[in-house]
């Protein structure tokens, strides 16, 4: 399902017949899987930018891990604690709903190592990077315990993300009963990704310290997946059932980058969906590269 998006943005989005044209490729596009999708793409040097669906509010899957990443490199900026310090590996967790405490279940999660070593400790960087890379929800909730859920949505508002909503850790069952779940847009997604690429999110030195975490990401069957191998994507996706996102920064070989968010949900043929954005990214990657010759 695609609707034109009612944000003032697209009065201004691009007139230019180019854009225009691939705006509705795109969007004919989407329309042959059954699901709801949004996309949000900015190229970083010219500003030039398509939207759609872009405030719709998606699920946000693991792609809200990219958030709390910068929130940890916000509070080791402050000196709160050094991202060397070390964190002791558990699998116990407090739900937001009343405190009761739960387990993550390790053949549930996309990386299953670190339950091997519990009551071992890991550096605060180690788990930030096997949260993004390998999207770990084990290292994920212990992170998030770490700077608290609320400070990433507080450090997002003040980013100008207003609806990316950071309630919780993974697996909470009782809060995902009550509907308590970790929100996103694809605008939201395209305004902190715009800001690391332009060190702008805690600092230059941060940014480019996750950046290089974000271009080791081990899932690339959307955003990277038709780009030639010479093109870097530092990226982080989320996906539950019916639920596929990828966002990130594309990184030309000419040293021109763009920003790309892709949100899906209620998804009736996952691998379709797939393809079909992995099909998306592959159009705007051909428009951004058509600029050059212009």
């Amino acid at each position: 399902m695609l609707c034109e998006a009612s944000s003032p943005f697209n009065l201004f989005a691009q007139p230019d017949t180019a854009m225009q044209n691939l705006k509705q490729q795109i969007i004919e596009q989407l329309s042959q899987p059954k699901g709801t999708f949004a996309v949000a793409f900015k190229d970083i040097s010219s500003k030039k930018e398509l939207i759609i669906n872009e405030k719709e509010i998606f699920h946000a899957a693991s792609t809200m891990k990219t958030p709390v990443m910068i929130e940890v490199f916000r509070q080791a900026s402050k000196k709160k604690f050094s991202l060397n310090d070390s964190l002791v590996l558990k699998n116990e967790f407090r739900s937001i709903v009343d405190s009761s405490s739960f387990a993550l279940d390790s053949s549930d999660d996309s990386e299953f190592e670190l339950y091997k070593h519990l009551g071992e400790k890991r550096s605060i960087y180690d788990l930030v990077y096997q949260m993004i890379v390998v999207s770990s929800n084990l290292a994920t909730n212990l992170i998030i315990e770490k700077v608290d859920a609320s400070n990433v949505t507080q450090t997002m508002r003040r980013y100008g993300a207003n609806d990316i909503q950071v309630l919780r850790g993974v697996e909470d069952q009782k809060a995902y009963d009550k509907g308590l779940n970790n929100t996103t847009t694809a605008y939201d997604l395209m305004l902190i990704f715009e800001k690391i690429a332009r060190g702008k999110a805690v600092n230059k030195k941060a940014c480019e310290a996750m950046i290089d975490i974000l271009l080791d990401q081990k899932f690339n069957t959307i955003i990277p997946a038709q780009l030639p191998k010479d093109v870097k994507v530092a990226h982080k996706t989320g996906f539950i059932t019916g639920i596929h996102h990828d966002s990130g920064i594309v990184f030309l070989p000419d040293g021109r980058k763009y920003v790309l968010v892709l949100l899906s949900k209620n998804v009736e043929d996952e691998d379709k969906a797939v393809k079909t954005m992995a099909n998306v990214s592959g159009m705007i990657y051909q428009y951004v590269i058509s600029l050059k010759k212009k």
